[in-house]
């Protein structure tokens, strides 16, 4: 339903600038605790909001990523078991250059979605 509007993501971003902007400044005043949890849960949005934005992207990179390392296709968690179960069995460790090459990349992009200030 990609067609229709507002998207999902225009929908939080549109309530998290709604909180941000008119809901935590007059909960500030009346009750600081609750405009710290409202802060909260306007990150919570910013994140969910980059999450359906930047998600497919970032596990289709991450997908085509596993499937050279690993020489096989499957599920991302799939792929992502057997990359787990060879490092418990070390069968791979930090001298796979093509390893951390794709830790690094997907740690790259689970940033972006979570705190893309913290670069």
């Amino acid at each position: 339903m990609a067609q229709d509007r507002p998207t999902a993501g225009e929908l939080l971003a549109a309530i998290a600038d709604f909180l941000r902007e008119e809901a935590i400044p007059a909960l500030d005043r009346t009750d600081p605790r609750l405009g710290f949890q409202t802060r909260v849960a306007v990150n919570s949005l910013a994140i969910l909001e980059r999450e359906a934005r930047l998600g497919p992207a970032a596990d289709a990179r991450e997908h085509e990523r596993l499937t050279k390392l690993l020489g096989r296709d499957g599920t991302l968690t799939e792929l992502n078991r057997e990359l787990a179960r060879q490092l418990r069995a070390g069968e791979r460790d930090e001298r796979d250059a093509t390893l951390m090459a794709h830790l690094e990349a997907t740690t790259a992009d689970k940033i972006a979605i979570a705190n893309p200030k913290w670069r």
